[in-house]
């Protein structure tokens, strides 16, 4: 019978007490640090100038909106940096953290005691005066399902009876997330966004007795991408229809495939963000000078926000965007490809994926390359959950750098 301590076998060095500098604990990563510092403030900055729109029918929506979206990062910041300070890969081995999963199925359960919005049940709001907050636990599902595979799957040197013994513990936990965010929540989006997180980590642990299975994963992501190609050809719309999925879920692959089609109705928010993208080329109206977002463009400052900021800074802003995210991305790869330790690895390339996955649905979708997915732009788009979330992420992420800079993790 296999036991918690089967799933970590490795030794764990004695802690290093962090230095607390001015900004992140020392041995944190200074450019991805300042990558995240500039998508705070540059976010910030193209929330206030993307609401103006909705400021004009209610004057305090625009300060409340940014009042809001500051707490949001200091509280972020907070838990960026307690994490990165105090997280260890020995944490992943304590016997209380099955109890931090599950908890994240009680929190996704609590959801549906809520009023759906936009067709899901995927937020506990909490009425704060005249303001109302909202917290999506799923934002936080994605961080679990990265940190459960990592504590089952990574650095396991027994052998078991079989390979589903060794996953079924990390395939039960990302398993729960993906059946209530998808079948209970409804959100497509968030559930889309965990599979295929989930889908990358585990075909990183260098066990023998998961081998079969990541060769199957293989095999079932060729399928998938070609299945996916084609519904988003002239001759998948059959399909498309057929999908077990609400009305407005196939309206939005649909519109993928032709947001002309229908561009009044079902094609309208899609539409007028190709006209954002055209209208503002390689420069842009300049900052604040948006007309699309006086008209009645939905989630101007959510997850359409990208075409705000094409529209008034070009595809130069773009680049402000993608390029703090591609440093990011690169240095977690970086400290991954030099780890030997699996449980710091799946942390690193996990996080990376999270951010680049949200970068391409988003940005997908709002081209219309692929289906709208109400997938956010991370740091960008106005939001408590996903701001701190991401944040939270990095935390995690510096706290294993700074582990593997401190020579505590190989």
């Amino acid at each position: 019978m296999t036991t918690y301590d089967d799933y970590n076998a490795a030794s764990v060095p004695k802690k290093k007490k962090r230095k607390l500098t001015v900004g992140m604990p020392e041995g944190s990563d200074l450019m991805i640090n300042l990558s995240i510092a500039w998508l705070a403030v540059f976010g910030t900055l193209m929330i206030a100038s993307a609401s103006m729109g909705i400021a004009l029918s209610s004057p305090l929506y625009l300060p409340l909106t940014i009042i809001k979206q500051i707490v949001y990062l200091v509280g972020g910041y907070i838990a960026m940096h307690w994490l990165a300070r105090h997280f260890s890969v020995e944490f992943l081995r304590n016997e209380n953290f099955p109890l931090f999963a599950l908890a994240v199925d009680l929190a996704l359960i609590v959801c549906l005691f809520f009023p759906e919005v936009n067709g899901a049940k995927a937020w506990i709001r909490i009425p704060v005066s005249t303001v109302d907050v909202s917290i999506q636990p799923s934002e936080f599902a994605k961080i679990m399902t990265v940190l459960v595979i990592a504590a089952y799957c990574g650095d396991v040197h027994k052998r078991f009876r079989s390979g589903w013994s060794m996953i079924r513990r990390p395939v039960f936990f990302v398993a729960s997330y993906l059946f209530i965010v998808l079948i209970m929540q409804s959100d497509l989006g968030s559930m889309v966004v965990i599979f295929a997180i989930a889908w990358i980590c585990f075909l990183l642990p260098q066990h023998p007795q998961m081998r079969l299975y990541q060769r199957w994963q293989v095999i079932l992501m060729i399928l998938g991408i070609i299945t996916i190609i084609f519904m988003l050809s002239p001759w998948g719309e059959g399909l498309i229809r057929a999908l077990p999925l609400r009305p407005y879920q196939i309206n939005r692959i649909l519109s993928a495939v032709n947001p002309f089609a229908d561009q009044y109705d079902t094609g309208y928010q899609l539409v007028n963000g190709l006209v954002s993208f055209a209208t503002g080329g390689w420069t842009g109206l300049g900052f604040g000078n948006s007309v699309r977002k006086y008209t009645r463009f939905p989630a101007a400052n959510t997850d359409f926000i990208l075409a705000i900021v094409v529209e008034e800074l070009g595809y130069f802003g773009f680049l402000l965007i993608f390029i703090p995210y591609l440093l990011i991305i690169w240095r977690l790869f970086h400290y991954a490809s030099r780890m030997k330790s699996e449980k710091g690895r799946i942390i690193m390339i996990g996080t990376a994926m999270y951010i680049l996955i949200h970068c391409l649905f988003n940005i997908g979708g709002v081209t219309g390359m692929i289906p709208l997915t109400g997938v956010p732009l991370l740091m960008i788009s106005a939001g408590g959950s996903s701001t701190i979330s991401l944040m939270c992420a990095v935390g995690i992420a510096q706290g294993v750098i700074i582990e593997y800079r401190n020579g505590e993790l190989e």
